[in-house]
């Protein structure tokens, strides 16, 4: 049976925390691979109007890229529509019977736990991994398995923010998910 981690997110833009977080779980655990998971229409984010989804299915194509043990599922992408992670994880557990599922989660997301549609069924899906993030709670009564990584503080917003105010994203996200905004004028205004 294969081990594959599930990071799942808007990923907009995706950033070196996404990146390090995978990683980190990836090796904690032994997992086979860390499929990214993209969100198409997050039923608890805002997307900014306007923005095209596809821009950030291609940025974090770009930023797995160089590894092997990465991969993006756009399965989401496929489907269209809003993304309840209950029903994406039975459809991949459907696809892939031979797989057991972890999906990694970070602080914010533990303590909205409560709050995700159908999570009772949900854990019953999958192997939930909390990981700490600078200032959320990571106590819960639901089980999830702990994995300890380095704090890197950094956001998809604070990114944004950044290019927002012609401040340099380098060294936050990869080089090619940075050429990428600048090419397409992303979050510019």
């Amino acid at each position: 049976m294969k081990r594959i981690g599930i990071l799942g997110g808007t990923f907009n833009p995706p950033h070196l925390g996404h990146l390090a977080i995978a990683n980190e779980v990836l090796h904690a655990l032994e997992l086979d691979k860390v499929w990214f998971l993209p969100s198409y229409i997050p039923p608890h984010k805002e997307i900014k109007k306007g923005m095209n989804p596809l821009h950030r299915l291609s940025m974090i194509e770009r930023a797995v890229k160089d590894n092997e043990q990465f991969e993006v599922q756009p399965i989401e992408f496929e489907k269209k529509g809003t993304s309840y992670t209950i029903e994406t994880m039975q459809l991949l557990q459907e696809m892939y019977p031979d797989h057991q599922f972890y999906f990694i989660i970070g602080g914010d997301m533990i303590e909205y736990l409560p709050k995700w549609h159908r999570i009772d069924e949900l854990v019953e899906v999958v192997n939930f991994v909390g990981v700490q993030r600078p200032g959320f709670d990571i106590e819960t009564p639901y089980p999830i398995q702990r994995v300890e990584i380095p704090q890197l503080e950094i956001s998809s917003s604070f990114i944004r923010d950044r290019v927002t105010k012609h401040e340099t994203i380098r060294y936050f996200v990869p080089d090619t998910v940075k050429r990428y905004i600048e090419e397409n004028h992303l979050y510019e205004s």
